[in-house]
């Protein structure tokens, strides 16, 4: 059975702290490479990998994976804050 697809945050989250897929790579223990298949969306992270990529940008997993497509993060944070009443 096929995966399904997940969408992903990592690009704009990589450039936004200044780092390089070969950066990135480093940090996470992959080939720069991976990072390419995974910001095009064309590779499926293992929750083990899904998780250290979360550590390094200092989030919860489900802000930078998602089934359906990304609101931008900005949208997304707001709404969260609408939500517990802030």
């Amino acid at each position: 059975m096929k995966g399904r697809k997940l969408y992903n945050r990592i690009a704009v989250l990589r450039e936004e702290r200044g780092l390089s897929r070969k950066e990135l790579a480093g940090k996470i223990g992959v080939n720069f490479q991976t990072v390419g298949y995974l910001e095009r969306e064309e590779y499926n992270p293992s929750l083990d990998l899904a998780f250290r990529i979360g550590e390094v940008f200092g989030l919860p997993i489900e802000m930078i994976f998602s089934t359906a497509p990304m609101k931008p993060l900005s949208v997304e944070l707001m709404e969260r804050r609408i939500e517990r009443g802030e």
